[in-house]
């Protein structure tokens, strides 16, 4: 008997140890299904030189002074021309409260991407540490710092194009239609980290996740 009441006991103190953890996982999954992806796109491009060449304000071959110029010449007939620039992205978290939506601050651990130009698949890039996106519904900048040889990509394309392609996009006017990101965020949240089940696509037009 004594046995019996012994096991009857523990059976007790186990469901009450229970109940509070299902209500926990319980509450844990509601909150990760209200929260929303970050939303993401692309704002600009800045700190774009080529063989160390800034391009700001430039638009065509001759604004380069002749020294540059021969410098481009000499890195092209090497089949070597280094770029080096910075993809200004605009980060979203909508969870701000509202929409029946939790509100979180959301943070960027990572944000693995591949540069495509002219559709082009190129080189990898990523942040360099993470960055809080608090829920206030407002987007936040986060830079990626991306080096690449644009000779090894689009060397085939002739001298004058692939000078014409760097200006495009980081000289003067800033051609951001032909630059995109694939990539693939982690964020953690309250709960852990995350990772985006599948990649997307970040453009300039319009904020995807």
């Amino acid at each position: 008997m004594k046995k019996r009441t012994s096991v009857m006991l523990l059976a007790a103190l186990a469901g009450l140890l229970i109940m509070p953890c299902c209500e926990t996982l319980d509450q844990i999954t509601r909150t990760l299904l209200s929260l929303r992806r970050l939303q993401f796109k692309l704002d600009g491009v800045r700190d774009f030189s080529l063989l160390g060449i800034n391009l700001a304000g430039k638009s065509a071959l001759t604004d380069f002074s002749a020294a540059n110029a021969l410098e481009l010449v000499q890195g092209f007939r090497s089949q070597w021309l280094p770029a080096e620039l910075t993809l200004d992205i605009l980060v979203q978290n909508p969870n701000d409260g509202t929409g029946g939506s939790t509100k979180a601050t959301s943070t960027l651990t990572s944000l693995e991407s591949r540069l495509l130009i002219d559709g082009t698949p190129t080189v990898y890039g990523n942040i360099d540490q993470p960055i809080e996106v608090p829920g206030t519904g407002q987007a936040t900048t986060i830079p990626v710092r991306m080096s690449i040889d644009l000779y090894e990509f689009f060397g085939r394309q002739g001298y004058e194009k692939i000078i014409g392609l760097a200006l495009a996009i980081g000289g003067k006017h800033k051609d951001m239609s032909r630059i995109s990101l694939d990539a693939q965020p982690s964020v953690s949240t309250p709960f852990g980290e995350i990772v985006y089940p599948g990649r997307i696509t970040i453009v300039e037009k319009e904020f995807r996740y």
